[in-house]
C-alpha cells in the first residue's frame, strides 16, 4: 500500500498541467506534486497515475515515488487564486502526491542524449499502457541529476474511460512515430525481451492493489473495486505478451505527414544520416 501523508501547506500551482496540480508540503516534511480528485479529469486520472506509476517503478523505470495524500481544504483559504480555491474545496479527503524533484528540468531532445536501450524500455512501457502523452509536444519527462524520469501518466489506459472496447484494448497497436524518444533509435525488441516476462499476474495484482477502493467504487458494469482491479490485470497481462510487435516507429502510420516542428525533423534526419 502507498504511504499516506497529510498536506499541511499549499505552495504554488503548476500551470503546465491541464488538471492544475500543485506543489504542497506534507506532515512527513516532504514536498510533493499533488494531483486532485476535484480536477476536471476526475478520479480515473489518479487511478492511471497509480497503476502506471507503480508498474513503471516495478519495471525499473525512474518514476517519482507516489503517496496517498489527505487534504483539508482549509489550507487553501489564504490562496488568492479563485480557481485554486475552488479546486481545493472540491478535493477534500484522499488525493495523490508525487515526490517533487527539486531542480529538475524538462526533457529537451536537443540537449540530453538517451541511449537506445533506455529509449526502447520507455517506448515499450508507453505502448503497454497506451500512453498518448509522451510526444515532442509534451514529453512528460524530466532530467534530474543527469537521469531521465517519467512523470504524468494520467492520459494512459484510454480503455478504462468506457470499458466497452475492453476486448480490443489488449491487441491495439501503438504508434510511436512521434514519441519524443523515437529519434534515439529505441531498441524495442530488447525491451520486450527483458520486460514482457516481468509482467506477471502476481505483479499486476500487487500494483493495482495500491489503488484506493474509493477511486474504484460505483464503476458501471463492475461488482465492486476488486472486479475493476481484475479488469486492469487482465488487459495489461494480455497486452504485455504481444505489444512489442505492434509498435510503429519511423514513418508515421497512415497518410498524415509528421506534425513535428521543422527543427525536430531536421535534427532527426541528421541523426539518421550518420
Amino acid at each position: 500500500m502507498l504511504t499516506e501523508v497529510t498536506a499541511i501547506r499549499y505552495v504554488t500551482p503548476l500551470r503546465e498541467g491541464g488538471s492544475l496540480p500543485g506543489i504542497v508540503e506534507a506532515d512527513d516534511l516532504g514536498t510533493y506534486v499533488m494531483k486532485f480528485t476535484g480536477a476536471g479529469q476526475g478520479r480515473k486520472t489518479l487511478v492511471a497515475e497509480v497503476v502506471c506509476g507503480q508498474l513503471g517503478r516495478r519495471l525499473g523505470l525512474r518514476v517519482p515515488e507516489l503517496v496517498r495524500m489527505q487534504l483539508d481544504p482549509v489550507i487553501g483559504l489564504s490562496e488568492p487564486d479563485q480557481e485554486v480555491q475552488e479546486l481545493l474545496k472540491a478535493s477534500g479527503g484522499l488525493n495523490l502526491g508525487m515526490d517533487y524533484l527539486p531542480g529538475s528540468l524538462g526533457f529537451d531532445p536537443l540537449a540530453f542524449e538517451v541511449g537506445a536501450q533506455e529509449a526502447g524500455r520507455v517506448v515499450w512501457f508507453d505502448a503497454l499502457i497506451g500512453n498518448v502523452d509522451r510526444s515532442w509536444r509534451n514529453p512528460n519527462l524530466l532530467v534530474w541529476h543527469g537521469q531521465l524520469w517519467l512523470i504524468d501518466h494520467g492520459a494512459t489506459m484510454i480503455w478504462h474511460h468506457g470499458w466497452r472496447g475492453l476486448d480490443k484494448a489488449a491487441g491495439k497497436p501503438y504508434d510511436a512515430s512521434e514519441h519524443v524518444l523515437a529519434p534515439f533509435a529505441p531498441d524495442v525488441a530488447a525491451a520486450a525481451e527483458a520486460l514482457a516476462p516481468l509482467i506477471t499476474e502476481e505483479l499486476l495484482t500487487e500494483v493495482v492493489a495500491d489503488v484506493p477502493d474509493e477511486w474504484l467504487t460505483d464503476e458501471p458494469g463492475f461488482d465492486g473495486p476488486d472486479a475493476v482491479r481484475r479488469a486492469y490485470v487482465e488487459v495489461l497481462l494480455e497486452r504485455a505478451a504481444t505489444v512489442g510487435g505492434r509498435i510503429t516507429l519511423g514513418e508515421r502510420a497512415g497518410e498524415e505527414p509528421s506534425k513535428a516542428p521543422e527543427w525536430l525533423r531536421v535534427w532527426v534526419e541528421g541523426k539518421a544520416s550518420k
